[in-house]
């Protein structure tokens, strides 16, 4: 076992509640916790199982993937009263932060100044679901390592690259993006392209606003603008689901 593990499961008064600036967070939840230790088995530093947790085929698979890993499941009810609000929540795993460059040869989600954890969550886990692997949060935006977040995206997380920038025209003019060859959509009700008029290209950007104001309208002026074309019963999409049918129609369109 590491150093680092050693001193964290030795160490069992740094339970703390989340908070963005801290070093760590937490994977609520059997689901986000395996792929935790799946994925980043070298980020995890503890893993803690309810004592009311009932012992059976996935509990055997926890255990035997946490010894391999040199990890010790810490049976810690305080833990949970802590850390999770969630009465059905039965394990938690502790990971270090971290962040990753994205892919600029793949096709990219962009979130402009997202506000919602339970939505960025439910994106990540949608983004996975069709293929898009690189998401980028433009500044001010809900902190991606919230343990609300990871839990909606039921460890969708650890699957993705997710990277913060300070303004969209950063994001633009960096490596992640890519120098040339991408095309830009940015979502919005002001914009003149309907989705589905035309194929999106696979090399993308899908740009998406926050979720009370959308986009600014100097995002007109970025690539082809895309509007989703609903009833007038109904002011705007909510941003999971826009993103939602966003990505099914790339998905679709690359089968063309």
């Amino acid at each position: 076992m590491s150093n680092k593990k050693n001193a964290a499961q030795n160490n069992p008064a740094s339970i703390k509640t989340y908070k963005k600036d801290s070093s760590v967070s937490y994977a609520l939840g059997a689901a986000p916790t395996f792929e935790l230790l799946k994925k980043y088995p070298e980020k995890a530093t503890r893993v803690f199982v309810h004592s009311s947790w009932e012992r059976g085929a996935a509990s055997d698979e926890l255990f035997k993937i946490c010894r391999f890993i040199g990890i010790e499941p810490e049976e810690r009810d305080k833990a949970f009263s802590v850390l999770s609000q969630k009465e059905n929540c039965f394990v938690i795993g502790e990971f270090e932060k971290y962040e990753l460059a994205l892919d600029p040869s793949k096709a990219h989600i962009v979130l402009v100044n997202p506000s919602n954890s339970g939505n960025l969550g439910t994106i990540l886990r949608t983004a996975l679901g069709f293929g898009i692997y690189d998401i980028a949060i433009i500044r001010p935006g809900v902190d991606v390592f919230d343990p609300k977040t990871v839990r909606a995206s039921m460890g969708a997380l650890f699957s993705l690259r997710v990277k913060y920038f300070d303004s969209f025209e950063e994001y633009c003019g960096s490596k992640d993006c890519g120098a040339t060859g991408r095309a830009f959509y940015p979502f919005m009700l002001k914009a003149k392209l309907e989705l589905g008029s035309s194929p999106l290209k696979q090399r993308c950007s899908l740009v998406f606003g926050n979720e009370a104001t959308g986009l600014p309208d100097s995002f007109l002026n970025v690539g082809e603008s895309v509007i989703i074309r609903h009833s007038n019963e109904i002011d705007s999409l909510n941003l999971p689901m826009a993103v939602g049918i966003a990505l099914y129609e790339w998905k679709r369109s690359g089968k063309l």
